[in-house]
């Protein structure tokens, strides 16, 4: 299964080899690997070498390592759980700007827009309508329900997701909506106008996509996120909040 490590990069050939049979399909989900004494002679590596590349592995989420009778270095599903992970604590501790993350919001919320628009059926649009029913229920009651129309704002941008049918910006949508909650802490008033607004652009949205017009909806949708982005701008602006 393996070949000695290649000399000039022993500890990542380790990691790279491993990784391939992983990746190819060859070491599938639950398989142990060999013994660490089994792979030390396959690789010709010092257990040190060895255990540090198994480490790397379980980082990146491929291998788990078990203790105990019947243990050992176990394969794992790959899955976006680390990635998740990653771009989660970046959002979430506010490392990314302002600036950059409506660029990116824009970029991709605008995608699973259209996509949406493209994609929707009829039990679609009356899901998403059952939702903007909800929204509109709280921005009428103002602005001491900020917290539970925003739970439901989020909501409208995950199945929105769920619909453009698309499993890559489900997952990545999935983790910005779970994680942007702090910037609207701290950069984010959201009294009763914006409310308004906020439940305005989400009607526009379901009315493009009822009428089949994923263009119209994608701008509206990127719209939307300029139009928040900028009132965040100018609040931090005006707190003197600092520059990420």
């Amino acid at each position: 299964m393996f070949k000695p490590a290649k000399q000039i990069r022993i500890f990542q050939d380790v990691v790279d080899q491993i990784q391939d049979q992983i990746l190819s399909g060859r070491l599938k989900p639950g398989d142990i690997l060999p013994s660490e004494r089994d792979l030390r002679k396959m690789f010709e590596v010092s257990r040190g070498t060895l255990r540090e590349a198994l480490r790397v592995l379980e980082q990146k989420g491929l291998i788990e390592i078990k203790l105990g009778v019947g243990g050992g270095a176990v394969v794992r599903d790959v899955s976006t759980d680390k990635l998740g992970e990653t771009l989660a604590l970046l959002i979430r501790s506010k490392k990314i700007s302002l600036e950059h993350l409506a660029e990116f919001r824009k970029g991709v919320e605008g995608d699973i827009t259209a996509l949406a628009a493209q994609r929707a059926t009829d039990r679609d649009i009356q899901k998403l309508e059952h939702i903007l029913e909800m929204a509109r229920k709280y921005c009428d009651k103002g602005a001491k329900f900020v917290q539970q129309f925003l739970e439901v704002d989020m909501k409208f941008h995950l199945t929105l997701s769920q619909i453009s049918g698309n499993p890559v910006y489900e997952t990545v949508e999935r983790i910005v909506q779970g994680n942007i909650i702090p910037y609207y802490e701290t950069f984010l008033d959201m009294e009763e106008r914006k409310l308004r607004e906020n439940y305005d652009d989400l009607c526009k949205i379901v009315k493009a996509m009822k009428q089949k017009q994923p263009e119209e909806a994608r701008a509206i949708a990127r719209e939307h996120v300029a139009k928040y982005a900028a009132y965040m701008e100018k609040r931090k602006a005006e707190n003197g909040i600092q520059k990420n």
